[in-house]
């Protein structure tokens, strides 16, 4: 009989081209798939909570597995990261109900997003920072991520999904935001953002928009106007990928 296996990953995600399978690309989705096969001999495909994109890292991705075999979980996790990448390790496994599913049973998820602020950026940091040592008006952008809070339709911070252009899907751009703000850590400015759902670069291009605003080319009243607008070319250029961290889902 076949057992549902959650499995809790975290990854530095640098040196993969995100977490779906794509030919002749290696991510996550696909060492996960070659390595559950190595251990069980079966050909599965592990489903993830959502999608990161190329050079995005997780701290807890959670995915679903379905295998017959009998491994138990604790031996399957060790097994796992015996095999897998540096780059990726199996923090928890455990046998879920068949009807647990990692995305359509998750219910909120929260990012971060690392901005370093000093002058100079170690080298064994900037993989996972985004460098930013310019003036920037840091009371004004946290001021303005309260703006994005409760539920809007973010289409002017969503990439077009290529999978549903492709089907002709009726797409739904509507998600609730619970916490968004920004702290100072150190030398990093950190934005946090819990909510039910995010859309394709989502966060990335909030936090592109946020730094317009530091940058004093935006304001809180453009920001509210670029919501209404629904128009991803209303919006400021993309965050780079190396800042943001899937922190948690929640089920």
């Amino acid at each position: 009989m076949a057992r549902n296996i959650k499995l809790t990953l975290a990854y530095d995600g640098c040196d993969f081209a995100g977490w779906q399978v794509q030919p002749n690309q290696l991510t996550i989705q696909g060492v996960l798939v070659s390595v559950i096969e190595q251990i069980t001999g079966e050909k599965t495909l592990p489903q993830g909570s959502g999608r990161t994109d190329a050079g995005v890292h997780a701290l807890a991705q959670v995915a679903t597995v379905s295998v017959e075999s009998p491994i138990p979980v604790l031996n399957f996790r060790k097994a796992l990261n015996h095999v897998l990448p540096r780059a990726i390790r199996v923090m928890d496994a455990e046998e879920v109900p068949v009807n647990f599913h990692a995305r359509k049973s998750a219910r909120a998820k929260t990012y971060q997003y690392r901005i370093y602020r000093g002058e100079i950026c170690a080298p064994f940091l900037a993989r996972y920072v985004y460098h930013h040592p310019y003036p920037l008006d840091e009371d004004a952008i946290a001021d303005a991520a309260e703006v994005v809070v409760g539920e809007h339709d973010f289409t002017s911070f969503a990439a077009v999904d290529p999978d549903a252009r492709a089907e002709n899907e009726e797409v739904n751009n509507t998600r609730t935001v619970y916490i968004s703000n920004w702290q100072c850590v150190g030398d990093e400015f950190v934005y946090t953002v819990r909510g039910n759902g995010f859309l394709h670069h989502m966060v990335r291009n909030l936090v592109g928009t946020f730094l317009m605003i530091g940058k004093g080319n935006l304001t809180n009243k453009d920001l509210k106007r670029i919501l209404d607008l629904r128009d991803r070319s209303a919006a400021a250029a993309t965050a780079p990928a190396g800042g943001l961290y899937l922190v948690s889902v929640e089920y």
